[in-house]
């Protein structure tokens, strides 16, 4: 299970070539997404914004929207979290918690500091694609 943060989000619309769109792909291709409503209302929300309409193509978002609302697990977070300075990324450590999450992917500096937080490693696009491109290791003989 894997949170995929606004962010990452935001910028595998923005740049179909970009690092974003590839650990978005990754992710789709080798794992299970997990969402909640409170996570899909901000991405929706930050979507439409007026300011990154001339960046946002309406296809590439509606694909999107439409790839995570059909192939993520959803979740209702019942467990409250505190833990990130920035109060409005608490929900993405909320649904990690509430999806036993392995992995969230996030290009926000105030939760890549907390990494590895409990039992989630944080990490940023860049990093998570490298490390699902990582041969498997062989056990020695």
């Amino acid at each position: 299970m894997i949170v995929v943060d606004t962010s990452t989000l935001v910028g595998a619309v923005i740049s179909p070539d970009g690092v974003p769109r590839l650990a978005v792909q990754l992710a789709r291709d080798q794992d299970i997404f997990a969402l909640s409503e409170a996570v899909l209302d901000e991405l929706i929300d930050v979507l439409h914004r007026p300011r990154l309409a001339r960046f946002v193509l309406a296809d590439r978002r509606e694909e999107l929207l439409c790839i995570l609302i059909s192939e993520s697990v959803w979740f209702e977070p019942d467990e409250q979290v505190t833990d990130c300075r920035d109060a409005n990324d608490n929900k993405f450590l909320e649904l990690a918690q509430a999806s036993s999450a392995s992995i969230i992917v996030s290009s926000d500096n105030d939760l890549l500091v907390l990494d590895p937080w409990r039992h989630t490693r944080i990490l940023q696009p860049a990093a998570y694609v490298a490390l699902m491109q990582m041969p498997p290791s062989r056990p020695h003989t």
